[in-house]
């Protein structure tokens, strides 16, 4: 089967660390047993002088065609995200953020299904600690395209930074819009709506790096109104019945509200397979 062109999309902010945008970048392209056709750097907004020197030294010595697109103010991943679609010169796009790292068959195995004509691929992943990089635990998606489906209407079923996806799909949804953290999961939900046919790999084919605010952006007021605000939508579209609308808001808002180390613990026993 032929070989599938394709463009990674990379957001950096000025929060990035240079150590890590670097093995994020390097794990996406020259480790890749197949590698992406180009890339694309979204600079989010300033950064610092290291962070800026690094994207342009990463473009220069890419072993596949790389383009940093900056953009002058902070506006948000949505926005970035957008705008780095709007420069990918493929359909199909592979994510990454600029703090993880692709092991090295990801996107060998993501673009089977791609060819097979799936149009949102995700997989499983690792998280793994910020200071001392030991693996805390192996988040495993639903994989079958139906038990996604019902499983969106209550979580996420994708771990955005393992996705590729085709441009036209997430198009055809409406596209990134500003959400709080969850941007990714109004997405994928439209992109379902829509139509898009959806997949995931259990295989961990990333590992997610947590820091200490990992859990504290989870939560606070702000998330508890974008929760809410994500609810409302969902409802409003026929995503979800009232029932359902009415479960996720019992369920789901409290979580952004209550203590930091309940949100951890809750965390890990719902979303998260912790790895003894």
């Amino acid at each position: 089967m032929t070989e599938t062109n394709f463009s990674l999309l990379l957001p950096v902010y000025a929060g990035d660390k240079p150590e890590y945008l670097e093995k994020a970048f390097l794990s996406s392209t020259a480790e890749q047993t197949l590698r992406p056709s180009e890339a694309i750097i979204v600079r989010d907004g300033p950064v610092g002088a290291e962070l800026e020197r690094l994207m342009d030294a990463l473009a220069a010595e890419s072993p596949i065609p790389t383009r940093v697109v900056r953009i002058k103010e902070n506006t948000g991943l949505a926005r970035a995200l957008e705008r780095g679609l709007d420069e990918c010169a493929h359909d199909v796009v592979a994510r990454m953020d600029a703090d993880d790292i692709s092991l090295p068959e990801r996107f060998e195995k993501q673009l089977e299904k791609i060819r097979d004509g799936f149009d949102l691929v995700g997989s499983g992943m690792l998280e793994f600690a910020e200071t001392h990089g030991a693996v805390l635990a192996r988040r495993v998606p639903p994989t079958d395209p139906a038990a996604i489906v019902r499983y969106s209407r209550f979580h996420d079923p994708f771990n955005h930074p393992t996705v590729v996806y085709r441009r036209s799909a997430v198009r055809a949804a409406g596209g990134y819009r500003d959400l709080g953290l969850m941007e990714d999961y109004w997405l994928f939900a439209r992109m379902i709506q829509s139509g898009a046919s959806v997949i995931n790999l259990a295989d961990p084919l990333v590992m997610y790096r947590v820091g200490d605010g990992a859990y504290a952006r989870r939560g606070g007021f702000g998330q508890f109104v974008a929760e809410l605000r994500l609810q409302r939508e969902f409802r409003r579209s026929g995503f979800t019945t009232r029932w359902q609308a009415a479960r996720n808001v019992a369920l789901r808002a409290p979580y952004r509200l209550v203590p930091q180390a309940v949100r951890r613990a809750a965390y890990r026993r719902v979303l998260a397979r912790s790895v003894e």
